[in-house]
């Protein structure tokens, strides 16, 4: 009897945890497709790119400590917006990971992850990524800045001012013969 009790009940908790992952899990990744915005996040060795697939215009940035600068690449949101996210990579396994959202999700080279999420409230959030990803892993940093709508619209009329349009190599696979339309990173 008491073998069986040992079997038995951590079988029992087991289930459980697995039965509440399951439910809470497939209720935090459910899309409606109802969201403001769309952001295609392009991790790379070793920084990151966003694409804005709605206004048609992408930012990038560089590893922190490279070049002159020290300033990560900075995803701009409008606050009380849902954001759509679609994680895609060109080379290896990154994660997209904002500490202040509560969420990380892989981003997998030739898959789309996708999640999304209302940023509700305005500020400037670390972001990271949390996958090692090879050397310079650690310089891979990006900030979340949350803005009220003008401001949003400001931004993005700067980055096509800049001439900042069109869409980075997201590492979305292709049909064989088919080249993507996209700049290349």
């Amino acid at each position: 009897p008491i073998e069986m009790l040992y079997t038995i009940v951590p079988l029992v908790m087991i289930l459980g945890l697995f039965w509440f992952t399951a439910r809470d899990q497939s209720e935090l990744l459910s899309l409606e497709n109802d969201q403001q915005q769309t952001v295609n996040v392009v991790g790379f060795r070793w920084a990151w790119g966003f694409n804005y697939l709605d206004e048609g215009v992408y930012t990038i940035g560089l590893p922190v400590g490279a070049g002159t600068t020290n300033d990560p690449a900075t995803l701009v949101l409008p606050v009380n917006e849902k954001v759509r996210f679609e994680l895609t990579s060109p080379d290896v396994i990154h994660s997209f990971w904002v500490p202040a959202f509560l969420f990380k999700m892989d981003v997998i080279p030739g898959k789309t992850n996708v999640f999304e999420l209302t940023p509700d409230k305005v500020g400037t959030y670390a972001g990271k990524c949390a996958e090692l990803c090879g050397v310079d892993h650690s310089r891979m940093l990006f900030a979340v800045k949350v803005v009220e709508r003008p401001e949003f619209d400001a931004y993005i009329a700067g980055l096509k001012a800049k001439g900042q349009t069109g869409t980075l190599d997201t590492g979305r696979t292709t049909d064989a013969g088919q080249a993507p339309d996209e700049r290349t990173l």
